[in-house]
């Protein structure tokens, strides 16, 4: 009898676990004094579920992980891990990528191939450069949902000297991107959007970049509907990490790509209480790809788990 009990109480909890999903967004080049700042209602949410963390990018100033803070080299850190002497990543160019050193979409897919994933972005190289979608060196790894390139279509978006563009873009991505997590729900998601860095560069520290940070924050909230109505309604769990890939120049808050503090110092925001670690430590880009594989148990193999730069955010559950 009491082994009967035993078996339904299993059963029971079984029935009951909630299906885990994680979702990270990179919103390019907003320095973490101007987040701060910002009236960001859609962030605050988040943030008072879980964390605002101080992180960093760029590696180990002056050490052999040294990194440059330019875009795609922080993207492939939060994506394998590892810093640009692994991962091989030194600029935009994405010419010669160490696929050795695999991106957490590869783990992930290689331990679950039935569980999907997505990539919605306003760069069509992250998907097709950084991830390796169908490409021979990612054992031809394929996304299984994916809303990108658009900024190859000059005629839905007229290219135009003031990047108003990029924002309808991104407004795209956020759109497509919320119609299939609501629907359909992969996984594992990366919604990639640039229009802030674009104001950045153009205008630094000012009202341009102060109002892509609350379209940003607009658009985080359409993501968040998303994932709050399956949350509600198909008993899922969801880890949703925001973070940038790089802070700008102290002197004119336009600049990037070197070792300055103001360079390398950005943020991370989480829906989920993090452990010790981030607290005790600061924390960076690369500690992601380790707390994404937590949360989503993910078993690293020793050869990846030792590749790795950084650290979970999170402790396991049993």
């Amino acid at each position: 009898m009491f082994r009967i009990f035993l078996v339904i109480l299993c059963s029971m909890q079984f029935a009951s676990a909630q299906n885990k999903k994680v979702l990270f967004v990179i919103a390019d080049g907003i320095p973490a004094s101007e987040l701060e700042k910002a009236t960001k209602p859609e962030f605050d949410a988040i943030i008072s579920k879980g964390a605002y963390l101080p992180c960093y990018v760029g590696g180990e100033k002056g050490g052999p992980t040294q990194s440059p803070t330019i875009s795609a080299v922080g993207y492939n850190s939060l994506l394998t891990g590892t810093w640009t002497n692994k991962h091989g990543v030194v600029d935009n160019d994405i010419k010669t990528p160490n696929y050795n050193y695999p991106t957490i979409f590869k783990v992930f897919k290689e331990q679950y191939p039935s569980k999907k994933i997505g990539v919605f972005s306003t760069w069509l190289d992250n998907r097709t450069k950084l991830v390796g979608d169908g490409l021979a060196q990612t054992n031809y790894l394929q996304v299984d949902y994916h809303r990108d390139g658009y900024e190859l279509d000059t005629i839905q978006f007229p290219h135009d000297k003031n990047a108003k563009y990029i924002h309808l873009i991104d407004e795209k991505v956020v759109a497509e991107a919320s119609k299939v997590i609501k629907d359909s729900a992969p996984d594992m998601s990366w919604v990639y959007l640039e229009y802030t860095d674009d104001m950045g560069h153009k205008y630094g520290k000012s009202p341009e970049l102060d109002t892509a940070i609350s379209m940003l924050d607009k658009q985080i909230g359409s993501i968040m509907q998303a994932v709050n109505y399956r949350e509600k309604n198909f008993n899922e769990e969801w880890l949703v990490i925001i973070t940038t890939d790089h802070g700008r120049d102290a002197l004119t808050g336009k600049d990037h790509g070197g070792q300055s503090d103001a360079e390398r110092n950005t943020w991370l925001v989480m829906n989920h209480r993090p452990n010790h670690h981030a607290f005790e430590n600061r924390t960076a880009i690369v500690d992601i790809f380790p707390t994404i594989a937590t949360f989503l148990n993910i078993k690293l193999s020793k050869s990846v788990a030792e590749s790795l730069e950084g650290l979970s955010l999170l402790d396991p559950k049993f």
